[in-house]
């Protein structure tokens, strides 16, 4: 905004005054100091879904990192030192609440000075059975006591939800460059809506709509498509399944001809393949997309959902 004013000589040396001092102040504070250098919005990151918004709606003027590295299970995440250093710097953090505990409390202690939650961006529901612990196990996590399902970014409808307001977010902490993130947010929209038509139309006409998975990741997913998802463990990816849970399991799969056992790359396999074996099932990926690592089936959000796209119609049925 250009504002066209007469300023007397004094009012320019008391302003210059002001500017020295300000800057001054900035030179003190590391954040801000590493700010005037680079130019960029300073973004910590919680993990993948995180980092892939911020980098798609920041473009050229974000600098990120990430607090979960590429092949490292988010769900156990431990801050280190200087992880925590990086928060109290940061200009924006970038999480989703209720996911990683660690990365909540480390978030709360700092002074980062824009934290943008994607959990306040959308609406949490809870999936039934797929948020709870089943007969003879317990709640190994806090999301999954409450029953509240984390994994809104499996629906590209509440991803793109949630990528408005992390735009608004960067538009309010750097106004500077406001038009060009607005911008962004518009590409990384289309693609998410022609992502959502992609799952409508290639899942409408399929044999079954059940599908069986390692843990309970996929609850938005399913809805938002009219699938059901039946995990092995419930929320957490750690839990252990009951020998009743495993059994009642053989049976829907009779019922509900289910042909396929997904399990994901970041948490082991074994209890999908045991299952699979007892009930004479196939196995492959559901990618919950919580990291990107070589074994990945693309290189993004985009592939990878394509990739599981791909997978369910196979899984299911589609004609």
């Amino acid at each position: 905004m250009n504002v066209r004013r007469l300023i007397s000589g004094t009012a320019i040396a008391a302003a210059t005054a002001l500017g020295l001092g300000a800057l001054s102040a900035c030179s003190s504070d590391s954040s801000a100091s590493d700010r005037n250098i680079t130019g960029q919005l300073d973004v910590v990151a919680s993990f993948y879904p995180m980092q892939y918004l911020a980098e798609q709606i920041g473009g050229r003027h974000v600098s990120i990192s990430t607090l979960t590295e590429p092949g490292q299970e988010p769900h156990d995440l431990e801050i280190s030192a200087k992880q925590t250093v990086d928060l109290q710097k940061a200009d924006a953090v970038l999480y989703l609440k209720g996911l990683q505990p660690a990365v909540d409390e480390a978030v709360a202690q700092s002074g980062a000075k824009t934290k943008i939650d994607a959990a306040t961006l959308t609406t949490l529901e809870d999936h039934g059975g797929d948020g709870h612990a089943h007969e003879g196990e317990e709640a190994h996590s806090d999301e999954e006591a409450s029953g509240l399902d984390p994994h809104v970014w499996l629906d590209p409808v509440k991803y793109a939800e949630i990528a408005d307001g992390v735009s608004a977010a960067f538009q309010k902490a750097d106004p500077t460059n406001a038009a060009e993130y607005k911008l962004n947010t518009k590409a990384l929209t289309a693609k998410l809506t022609s992502l959502d038509t992609s799952f409508e139309d290639g899942l409408k006409n399929t044999a079954s709509k059940v599908f069986f998975t390692n843990h309970a990741a996929f609850g938005y997913l399913a809805e938002r498509y009219g699938l059901t998802q039946e995990a092995i463990s419930g929320v957490d990816p750690e839990s252990e399944p009951s020998a009743a849970r495993m059994k009642e399991l053989q049976e829907e799969a009779k019922a509900d001809g289910v042909t396929t056992v997904f399990y994901e790359t970041l948490v082991s396999d074994r209890t999908a393949k045991t299952l699979a074996e007892d009930a004479n099932l196939t196995t492959d990926v559901l990618d919950p997309l919580e990291g990107i690592t070589e074994k990945s089936r693309g290189s993004d959000y985009i592939a990878v959902m394509e990739s599981n796209l791909k997978a369910l119609r196979t899984a299911l049925g589609a004609k």
